[in-house]
């Protein structure tokens, strides 16, 4: 279902576009691959001169290789379009600083940490942000279990309000881990 119509008459001016592709590799690692994009719809002014309409103030590629724990052991950063050139496109080594991190376990801490501030880039370090549900839904059903099937309790379970396990998505689809509600009275 799409958003509701605008109450007024709208021009588009900026487009920010994130993909993430994830690619399992044959050494049993997988590489997400990150990439985004900040197109102005009209030319702008900026520092280092005159950035044309449609062309991208920001592309910037990050590409994270996990291990099926989730651990990063390696890390790339690329910026093939940046505000400014000879500056922005330094900061790339720097995340290397993610190997050894774990997507599911203070990767948003550490990332403030790492590369907070002038450390790194910010748009790098916004988009490794959704590395962690990116790996999750790439790993769903190949590496995470998620039927419900096992003796393991499915991984998505009580991590997101329509999964909460006394709720109506599990009781229907997930029953042998439902649970009452404490404020439940039904039987």
């Amino acid at each position: 279902m799409p958003l509701s119509q605008p109450t007024s008459r709208r021009v588009l001016r900026h487009t920010r576009a994130i993909k993430i592709d994830a690619y399992s590799r044959e050494d049993g690692f997988w590489d997400l691959d990150a990439h985004i994009t900040d197109v102005k719809t009209r030319d702008i002014p900026a520092a280092a001169g005159i950035r044309p309409a449609g062309v991208p103030v920001h592309d910037l590629w990050l590409r994270v290789t996990i291990d099926r724990a989730l651990n990063i052991v390696d890390a790339e950063a690329v910026s093939d379009n940046v505000p400014y050139p000879g500056y922005c496109d330094t900061v790339g080594p720097a995340y290397r600083s993610l190997i050894g991190l774990n997507l599911l376990k203070g990767l948003r801490h550490e990332l403030r940490q790492r590369l907070g501030g002038i450390l790194g880039c910010t748009h790098l370090t916004e988009l490794a942000q959704v590395l962690p549900t990116a790996a999750v839904q790439a790993y769903a059903g190949e590496v995470i279990p998620v039927s419900g099937d096992s003796d393991t309790k499915p991984f998505q379970l009580d991590r997101c309000h329509a999964l909460r396990t006394d709720g109506g998505a599990v009781a229907k689809y997930y029953p042998r881990w439902a649970v009452a509600r404490a404020d439940d009275s039904t039987p």
